[in-house]
């Protein structure tokens, strides 16, 4: 059995070895052979006015998409697209943003691009509004769906959930050999801020039971949903109103980049601000419980940071 063959089979059984929860380790359930050498920096921060230039060279600088997507590879993109909302009001993606990466899985040989998002609201005024479908129409082999039903997921294990024990996860995801996330930040009423970690939400089914204890159930989730690379749209941000709308939209004109979930978004946190304030990735309390429990690193001063202008 060849690597990517082990691979889509330990992804199947919803199992998680010591090593794949390293901080600071990439992606979903991935067995210790199969993860990837750390090079270049720890998080990118590339800024400029143009969102798909930014992008591209946020992951360029990270050491480019063909460190996480190889040949033939499979592929699914998380991006925020599950409000009828348009991209000026900051609840979904920006579109440029989520196809420049689905361009460049694509440009990387990826076989299937799938752009995810089980969505809240009408799937077609969602993807129709958010711009996203419109914008990855000519890019090969890529399929963007907001409507999944439940016949489409599969239920799996979470041994290291604390309120989280098992959980319905799209099919095409536990299939897939790379995961990446590709979230707008925004305020969320519930859970403080919506980036990386808390945007896995879209590929389960039964959300309700999270709200118990949101925070952890948060946690528990990327546990086993733990994407291969960050890529976070902050080239304008939903500052408060989160997660649907409408809120005060501020333009920063950035975008991040990261193999690191907890990293990605605490530095969004940083740079953000939050209901007319800012705070510290540490105020956040499911970013602060992932970085304790060594899904990542929340310690920005002492990771590798490197800012571009494009």
């Amino acid at each position: 059995m060849d690597r990517d063959q082990k691979r889509r089979e330990f992804l199947k059984t919803g199992l998680i070895t010591g090593a794949a929860i390293v901080s600071g380790g990439p992606g979903i359930l991935l067995e210790p052979s199969a993860v990837y050498a750390k090079t270049g920096p720890d998080l990118v921060i590339a800024r400029g006015d143009r969102p798909s230039a930014i992008t591209r060279t946020a992951v360029e600088a990270l050491g480019g998409m063909g460190k996480f997507v190889k040949p033939g590879a499979k592929v699914v993109i998380k991006p925020n697209m599950s409000f009828a909302r348009k991209p000026d009001e900051a609840s979904n993606t920006q579109p440029s943003v989520v196809a420049e990466v689905a361009r460049m899985c694509s440009e990387a040989g990826a076989s299937s691009i799938m752009v995810l998002d089980n969505v809240l609201q009408d799937a077609t005024d969602c993807l129709t509004l958010s711009g996203i479908p419109a914008a990855c129409s000519r890019i090969p082999k890529t399929l963007v769906s907001g409507t999944i039903a439940h016949r489409m997921f599969k239920k799996v294990e979470v041994p290291r959930g604390a309120q989280i024990k098992q959980m319905e996860v799209i099919k095409h995801v536990l299939d897939a050999d790379v995961l990446i996330a590709v979230p707008v930040g925004k305020s969320h009423s519930s859970a403080g801020v919506s980036l990386s970690m808390k945007g896995m939400m879209g590929l389960i089914w039964n959300r309700r039971v999270f709200h118990r204890s949101l925070d952890t159930s948060i946690v528990d989730m990327v546990t086993v949903l733990k994407p291969h690379l960050v890529v976070v749209d902050g080239t304008r941000i939903l500052s408060s109103g989160g997660p649907s709308g409408p809120g005060k939209v501020i333009r920063l004109n950035l975008v991040i980049a990261s193999e690191d979930m907890v990293a990605a978004d605490s530095q969004m946190v940083a740079l953000g601000t939050w209901y007319g304030r800012k705070f510290r990735p540490n105020q956040v309390s499911h970013i602060r419980k992932a970085a304790e429990r060594g899904l990542g690193r929340m310690d920005l001063n002492n990771l590798s940071i490197k800012e571009v202008k494009v």
